[in-house]
C-alpha cells in the first residue's frame, strides 16, 4: 500500500513562485497570499494521488510523457513523478506559451 508521495519544490519552481506572489503582492498583498495558500494546497494533493495532473502537452508532442501538470488558473505547476517523490519543476503563467519559458530559461542560463 502506498504510504503517499514526498512532494518537493526544485529551487526553479520555489523561486518561480516567489516571483509569482511578489508580483501579485505589488498590486494586492490579500490576493497574493490567497493564490500562494491556492498554489501550496493544490500541490500538496499531490501527496496522495500524484498521477492526477495531465501530462504536458506540449512536451508529449516531442516525445516526453514523464511531465504532468496541475493547474491552478491561470498558473500551471510542472511536475515528475520518480518512484515515491514528487518534483515540482516550474511554475508560471499559462497563458503565456511552455516555449517561450523554456527559451527565456534557456537564454538565462546559457547567456
Amino acid at each position: 500500500m502506498n504510504s503517499g508521495y514526498l512532494v518537493n519544490w526544485s529551487e526553479t519552481a520555489k523561486k518561480d513562485l516567489r516571483d509569482i506572489v511578489d508580483y501579485v503582492a505589488k498590486d494586492n498583498w490579500a490576493a497574493a497570499s490567497m493564490l500562494l495558500s491556492k498554489i501550496e494546497e493544490r500541490s500538496s494533493e499531490l501527496w496522495s494521488f500524484a498521477e492526477q495532473g495531465r501530462i504536458v502537452p506540449e512536451l508529449n508532442d516531442i516525445g516526453i510523457a514523464q511531465c504532468r501538470e496541475l493547474i491552478v488558473a491561470p498558473w500551471r505547476l510542472v511536475y515528475r513523478v520518480m518512484g515515491q517523490q514528487v518534483l515540482i519543476l516550474a511554475v508560471f503563467d499559462g497563458r503565456r506559451s511552455l516555449e517561450a519559458v523554456l527559451l527565456e530559461r534557456f537564454r538565462l542560463i546559457y547567456g
